[in-house]
């Protein structure tokens, strides 16, 4: 867990793309799907996706969907919106413009995923003149600024995982620039990739792709070329959009195709809104939308890297709210016609689930065998806390020589902390003990592997942390 950045509470949430250029976007679909058919049928297929099947991405603990759900468990649609959005990985934005603190800002994130053994999603968007002045508009004052803003962001990425998600809207809607102006807006850009990659060589940059519905595959190639895309991990498509996975899947092949399928190039799609596809013409907090594919690297495609929520489910284009606000209806609404998360990783991350002070009747699939009765294991605790609420995420680490099949850990709360929800493990609390067991994809730890769960809960004097832990019935240390 990291500390949560005391600017992300203020009371003027960080802006995020309203996509104002749906309204102006030019449909290509013919070109796209054949373009698509000659990457299918050839080139494309020897692209290999560059993400492992199994990424855990990073699920921040302070995001603004996270704490409404903890603030409000006697909400009717608190349940829902926890279970489906609140328990997945999402984009974490940095979009004010802080150039003395983003360094910190970012190694806070960073060292929080990597101690979890998760890759966070960091979303850049400070490029100058940004969202051609709409509801997002803002960023750094000039190029420059820029330049230097990037490479303070750079410096806190660290030498762990990372997918950097750099400047939606940047290279797809330039309407508002001069020629000249756009030149150098992708010649930044282009530094900016190689900034990233000098500083994290372990970073996954991906510049902006727009859409299906707006630039075609050869002329957002084009643009893509001019940026440097050819020194990044390939691009991102669907931000804060609504077009449904198969059309972006097909825009994105359309565009590696005409950028003559490199090998080093992939794409994410962002699923956070789609799962009903774009409402006509409406692009700004439209209803009757849902969430789309759940966060996942295992998306059967070799040319997609992953599925991705960059732009947070229940957060306002500009409309409903000011841009970047948490609406709590938005969410449910999104939500309420989801399916729950699958529990298999290949698919979709598993599901939350709620504990109570007795066992579930019917719980989720855990292990096909039972825990082994040995085990050697380091266990990480991390809890961010708030008035009367907290997070924690819980790493568990098989310290031993053998793999184990299957784990129970247990612990004692020292204090009068109360679970309201889980997820990546089934959590019962009766009084203050506390069991997690595996779900099954999660149960086999290879020596030295671990695996990581989180959970949230309420507390009223003493949210003192647990000190000691069983796994498999064998006392672990703590880290």
């Amino acid at each position: 867990m990291h500390t949560p950045d005391p600017h992300r509470r203020t009371a003027v949430p960080p802006a995020r793309p309203t996509r104002r250029a749906a309204a102006l976007a030019l449909a290509a679909v013919t070109a796209a799907v054949g373009l698509v058919a000659a990457a299918q049928g050839g080139a494309g297929a020897a692209v290999q996706g560059s993400l492992a099947a199994d990424t855990q991405f990073y699920k921040d603990p302070t995001s603004q969907v996270v704490k409404w759900a903890a603030a409000n468990p006697g909400d009717s649609r608190a349940q829902v919106i926890s279970k489906r959005i609140a328990s997945q990985p999402q984009g974490i934005w940095f979009a004010n413009y802080r150039p003395d603190s983003v360094t910190s800002d970012v190694r806070t994130i960073t060292s929080a995923a990597a101690q979890a053994g998760q890759v966070p999603v960091l979303v850049a968007y400070m490029i100058p003149n940004r969202d051609c002045g709409g509801a997002s508009a803002g960023g750094a004052p000039d190029l420059a600024s820029y330049d230097a803003w990037v490479g303070k962001f750079a410096a806190g990425l660290g030498s762990s995982r990372s997918v950097v998600v750099l400047e939606p809207d940047s290279i797809a809607l330039t309407t508002c620039l001069s020629a000249q102006q756009q030149n150098d807006r992708f010649a930044s850009l282009a530094r900016a990739v190689n900034t990233i990659h000098a500083a994290s060589p372990n970073a996954k940059v991906y510049l902006d792709g727009g859409h299906s519905t707006w630039n075609s595959p050869s002329e957002q190639a084009n643009r893509l070329r001019n940026a440097g895309v050819l020194n990044s991990n390939g691009f991102f498509t669907n931000v804060s959009n609504f077009n449904t996975t198969s059309n972006e899947a097909s825009f994105a092949h359309g565009v590696l195709n005409a950028l003559g399928n490199p090998g080093n190039l992939h794409a994410v799609i962002d699923t956070s809104r789609n799962g009903n596809g774009p409402a006509g013409s409406v692009w700004c907090d439209p209803s009757g939308r849902k969430i789309g594919n759940y966060p996942t690297a295992a998306t059967n495609d070799s040319g997609i890297d992953a599925y991705l929520w960059i732009k947070p489910p229940g957060e306002s284009d500009g409309c409903a709210a000011a841009a970047g606000t948490f609406v709590p209806d938005i969410a449910y609404q999104l939500a309420v016609n989801a399916a729950d998360p699958s529990t298999p990783p290949t698919s979709q991350p598993p599901t939350s689930q709620a504990p109570s002070s007795q066992a579930p009747s019917s719980p989720p699939p855990a292990s096909s065998q039972p825990p082994t009765g040995n085990a050697s294991c380091s266990i990480a605790y991390r809890a961010n806390s708030w008035t009367g609420g907290f997070t924690a995420d819980v790493t568990v680490k098989n310290t031993g020589s053998s793999a184990l099949s299957g784990w129970k850990l247990a612990w004692t709360f020292p204090g009068d902390q109360k679970i309201t929800s889980a997820w990546n493990a089934t959590v019962t609390q009766n009084g203050t003990a506390v069991t997690a067991t595996d779900l099954g994809y999660n149960g086999t730890l290879a020596a030295g592997a671990s695996t990581s769960f989180g959970l949230q809960a309420t507390y009223g004097s003493n949210n003192t942390a647990p000190s000691a832990f069983t796994l498999n019935g064998t006392a672990c240390t703590t880290s």
